[in-house]
């Protein structure tokens, strides 16, 4: 195991770090971002004339959720054809003209790499279904019922109800561990796995720059199909509870040890393209540090970087939040990096979960811990959630369980004041509604605020590309009074980050002169001896 800065003896060796290192990821969901057409969806056209804010903001990346031929039943996941843009966000026409626009722009481009499951329109599921004797049987999870008839064994589907769906033209079940209409792929059949591969080949020719591979993890379930135990000791598979999901223990129903094998197969694909440094970003939802750091594989030979999302199941406590990281940090394997998430398209934005004052600490947080941070859109103008009503509700989760629904954080980018708030035009109906708030969030009005959250994500996005501390550095966390988060970013240069997260001013002590470099309030200027922050208030300075 490594502690903080292993990485950089490779670089003072003179080995370059990868892009992905130093990278900040920049999360877009298309149909939230911008409506070129102006049909209240956003689209491929949308995104490329708002890459420019991406570059002028300061983020490294650009992260496509997914823009595949679906129909849509979870907005994507859901994939028809894996090759092809669906209609609803343009032509593949329109995603090699993004993707130029990007690279000129300097951005990298990740999409999304969606392997556990597809479509029930997809071709390959048709085909499947159409007989026991089909060459494609095989190519998804068939079994016959349990000896006393119904499904094969008790696994759930995370979005309620059993994981199995009943075939009455075959007479067997299919695995879907997500919708019905989502089958899940059988990953042990080698024809699936290459023609999964090569709907990755197919994106590497293209351009991209990466995969975000989702629920990477469930590629591989027990091939026997057993059980999976009840769980009685209240955990969670998540960091969230989904219902009766939680009653089990998911222990066959994925992360079979034989993914690792699968992954490995995949990093090995990813190396042998050119350019060489495309990156494996994979959704893993592990909370046990260890756990976590094997998919990094036993060489660095699996996923360069497996989402961190711990922060997201971490209270908002300076103690719970410096034991977590530094848990995470100590499990890293040799010359692994880590990465950190706060928000995404699956969570709530994080303005509703910490408020909207302690949200500047939280971005200050996220931008100077050492690792790949991945930024959300929006979060950057601090959006929070939107409150969706019953009949204007889209998402599949949230229609079977409103408490679940992810509607609340995928609402529109509001770019500036008015009707459409420039995401749509005047007059659209835009596919979720807008936050209440929209024309004071804007992008237009946060741009020309100094004070603005907009404002200060930019001056911290700025400060990490200045500073090789805050951007590759080691970190170490300093002594500091209760409800303060402290720590040092230390490479060629010095960073003293200092978070107060509790809800009472506190003082902190300061070894030697300092001057404020960045900060979430209204603060500047040298340092000598301690500086009082206020509840909330978090400050990057530098050696005076």
């Amino acid at each position: 195991m490594s502690g903080p800065g292993s990485n950089d003896a490779a670089a003072a060796a003179g080995n370059p770090r990868p892009w992905w290192q130093t990278a900040v990821v920049y999360q877009v969901y298309p149909r939230s971002f911008a409506d070129s057409s102006g049909d209240g969806v956003g689209d491929l056209r949308g995104i490329t004339e708002h890459l420019g804010h991406l570059a002028w903001l300061g983020a490294d990346a650009l992260w496509l959720s997914p823009f595949y031929r679906s129909p849509m039943r979870d907005f994507g996941y859901d994939i028809s054809d894996h090759t092809d843009v669906d209609p609803l966000f343009g032509s593949l026409a329109d995603f090699d003209a993004l993707l130029a626009r990007a690279h000129e722009l300097g951005l990298k481009v990740i999409v999304d790499y969606v392997p556990n499951h597809t479509s029930s329109d997809h071709p390959w599921f048709a085909a499947s279904r159409s007989s026991r004797d089909d060459q494609r049987r095989d190519w998804y999870v068939w079994a016959d019922p349990a000896p006393g008839g119904g499904p094969p064994n008790n696994w759930l589907s995370i979005w309620g109800g059993p994981a199995w769906a009943w075939d009455e033209a075959t007479g067997q079940y299919y695995l879907h561990m997500f919708l019905g209409e989502m089958p899940d792929l059988n990953w042990r059949n080698p024809e699936v796995r290459e023609a999964m591969f090569d709907v990755a080949r197919t994106w590497l020719a293209r351009g991209v720059d990466g995969f975000r591979i989702d629920v990477a993890l469930y590629v591989m379930k027990d091939p026997e199909l057993r059980d999976n135990p009840p769980a009685t000791g209240g955990e969670l598979t998540f960091h969230k509870s989904f219902g009766p999901w939680d009653e089990q223990l998911h222990v066959n129903d994925h992360a079979h040890p034989d993914a690792h094998e699968v992954w490995r197969e995949f990093r090995a694909l990813l190396d042998a393209a050119a350019p060489p440094d495309r990156v494996a970003i994979a959704e893993v939802h592990v909370f046990d540090p260890v756990e976590w750091a094997s998919w990094f594989g036993t060489a660095l030979d699996e996923f360069h970087l497996p989402f961190n999302f711990s922060l997201l199941q971490t209270p908002w406590d300076a103690r719970a939040i410096a034991e977590t990281v530094s848990a995470f940090e100590r499990a890293l394997p040799d010359a692994a990096w880590p990465n950190w998430v706060l928000g995404n398209h699956d969570e709530p934005r994080v303005a509703s979960r910490v408020g909207p004052q302690a949200a500047r600490a939280a971005m200050m947080l996220l931008l100077t811990l050492r690792g790949t941070p991945t930024l959300y859109y929006g979060d950057e103008l601090g959006l929070p959630d939107v409150a969706v009503p019953p009949e204007l509700m889209h998402d599949p989760q949230g229609r079977q369980d409103p408490a679940l629904s992810r509607d609340p954080q995928r609402s529109p980018m509001p770019w500036s004041p008015g009707p459409g708030h420039g995401f749509t035009a005047p007059g659209a109906v835009p596919w979720l509604p807008a936050a209440p708030a929209a024309d004071d969030l804007s992008v237009q009005r946060q741009a020309g605020d100094p004070r603005s959250m907009l404002s200060l994500t930019r001056a911290l996005l700025a400060a990490r590309r200045a500073s090789p501390a805050l951007s590759s550095g080691d970190w170490a966390l300093e002594p500091s009074p209760g409800g303060v988060l402290a720590y040092r970013r230390a490479g060629d240069d010095e960073r003293l980050v200092l978070l107060n997260l509790g809800a009472e001013p506190r003082t902190v002590a300061l070894a030697g002169r300092w001057e404020v470099e960045v900060a979430t309030g209204d603060r500047g200027g040298p340092l000598d001896a301690e500086v009082a922050l206020d509840a909330d208030e978090g400050v990057v300075l530098r050696p005076a």
